[in-house]
């Protein structure tokens, strides 16, 4: 860098700090002390007065809203009123899409995976005193009794039976059990099939013939079926034994109000002789006069499919 070079370098830095700071006028931008102080006040105090204006609107939006009750419900909500059907266990696999339950009996780490899967849902369930939302107050339901307002129902591990996690849910035996659950939709209640005439057509004769057996006030359920979707399917599949024996969700449980402690009833149902080294598509529903089935959608159903090796 030559003389001339460095000096006019000096010069232009000397002339851009020039512009900056003025030592004659003892300004700074220029602006003296008192300006910068009234300009720097006048800020704070708009973006003060602008933070409490959004403030006490914000304030004023969650006065209207409830933590436990939904703005929007039922027709009015997205969810809208027709619940689907929820299985677990989940599969593990990287495809989060996939619906595949596939294990050994053979082999204990294997299907000791989908026994762990199953514990870890159902914790809440075997020991209610571990509940997100602390502890409840809940009670015992019965289709004679119902929950009092601020009570919820619990739920009976017992009714489980051979699906109980102290028989690994069978899957040692290659009689796997699947744990179904209605979707929450708040304040939604189901209009039940009361008389065995209003049976629909497309409704499984099995299930027909096991509400025919039931009592008029037992009918008060949500009931749940599952078959294979396909002719082969139904043959692959075998029998199936569901727990509780009542076969469904009963209407204690509803409508669900986002009560303290609230635990989704569970349906297990137990496949008992299902054919190995064969993909089976199976598909549950759920039935009530108010769900509508719809395949493509997943309306009130929920498919899966089950491959054990």
């Amino acid at each position: 860098m030559t003389v001339d070079s460095q000096y006019n370098k000096q010069r232009h830095v000397g002339f851009y700090f020039q512009q900056l700071y003025d030592p004659k006028t003892k300004t700074f931008a220029g602006r003296n002390a008192e300006g910068w102080a009234k300009i720097i006040i006048f800020y704070l105090v708009f973006y003060g007065m602008l933070a409490a204006l959004v403030a006490i609107c914000m304030w004023v939006f969650y006065q209207t809203l409830d933590p436990r009750i939904p703005k929007w419900q039922l027709d009015r909500s997205i969810i809208g009123t027709n619940p689907g059907l929820g299985f677990r266990p989940m599969p593990t696999q990287d495809n989060i899409e996939s619906t595949l339950i596939w294990f050994q009996a053979s082999n204990k780490t294997n299907y000791l995976k989908w026994v762990k899967n199953l514990n870890e849902f159902l914790d809440k369930y075997y020991t209610p005193g571990k509940l997100e939302k602390g502890t409840a107050s809940t009670t015992g339901c019965s289709y004679e009794q119902f929950p009092k307002p601020g009570e919820v129902c619990d739920v009976d591990v017992k009714v489980w039976s051979k699906c109980g996690r102290e028989k690994f849910f069978d899957y040692h035996r290659n009689s796997p059990c699947i744990f179904l659950k209605l979707n929450k939709i708040y304040g939604w209640l189901p209009d039940y099939y009361k008389d065995v005439r209003e049976l629909p057509n497309d409704m499984p004769l099995q299930l027909k013939l096991h509400i025919g057996n039931t009592s008029q006030i037992m009918r008060n359920t949500v009931w749940i079926s599952c078959e294979g979707e396909n002719p082969a399917d139904v043959e692959y599949l075998g029998p199936i034994a569901y727990h509780p024996e009542i076969q469904g969700f009963p209407g204690y449980y509803f409508p669900y109000k986002n009560g303290e402690g609230y635990l989704s009833p569970l349906v297990a149902v137990q496949f008992l002789r299902p054919t190995s080294g064969i993909v089976i598509n199976i598909e549950c529903k759920a039935w009530a006069k108010n769900i509508k089935h719809n395949r493509q959608d997943r309306l009130g159903s929920v498919h899966f499919e089950l491959l054990i090796d």
